[in-house]
């Protein structure tokens, strides 16, 4: 549903996506999603243009708004980030989405990006799934979603093209938490800089 509603919406309002990489998705081989996160445009873009079905981490509180929340909970792995139990129930919820077969989507800058920098740095949580489950990362770019939709100018919107780039896959075999975070942070930095779009 919501694939059809944007591919609808974004032409109306001048943002068409272009999407690049998408035959790095192995046929039935579930992977983790790791996007950047620049503007509030990124979430409504990115799940429903990856090439499988997926769900994604969100706010707890977003399920509270009407018809768009109901939506949002059917594909989306809901968490109150301030409850603990809430955090632990989410990682087990996230590893049933791989399981049955489908991608996890996730955002591991955990916020917006509002500074002048590329990327802002990882939280754990994706990697240490990747790591605990042997599951591959598929590092995602998604360009110009700020121009369109800056953070601090609310009711703004400025036509763009959107693009979405997939790179190759992060095997997590033999690599910890913590390397195989920062290998993909330098991955994705490098990549956004060298597009020179940020």
């Amino acid at each position: 549903m919501s694939k059809v509603w944007m591919a609808i919406y974004l032409p109306l309002i001048g943002c068409p996506l272009r999407v690049k990489g998408a035959e790095y998705f192995e046929k039935g081989k579930s992977c983790i999603v790791v996007c950047n996160h620049r503007s509030f445009m990124d979430v409504p873009v990115s799940t429903p243009f990856m090439p499988r079905a997926n769900k994604t981490i969100a706010k707890k509180g977003f399920a509270a708004v009407p018809v768009f929340g109901w939506i949002y909970s059917l594909g989306a792995v809901l968490i109150d980030r301030k409850n603990e139990q809430s955090r632990k129930q989410g990682y087990v919820k996230m590893k049933e989405v791989l399981q049955i077969g489908l991608d996890m989507v996730i955002y591991p800058e955990g916020t917006r990006n509002r500074t002048n920098l590329p990327l802002q740095p990882f939280h754990d949580g994706a990697f240490r799934l990747a790591v605990e489950t042997g599951t591959p990362i598929v590092p995602a770019l998604i360009f110009n979603t700020r121009k369109i939709m800056p953070p601090n100018k609310p009711f703004f919107l400025l036509p763009h093209i959107i693009e979405m780039h997939f790179l190759s896959p992060q095997s997590p075999d033999g690599l910890p938490v913590q390397a195989l975070k920062e290998k993909v942070f330098e991955r994705m930095k490098k990549y956004y800089m060298a597009n020179n779009v940020w």
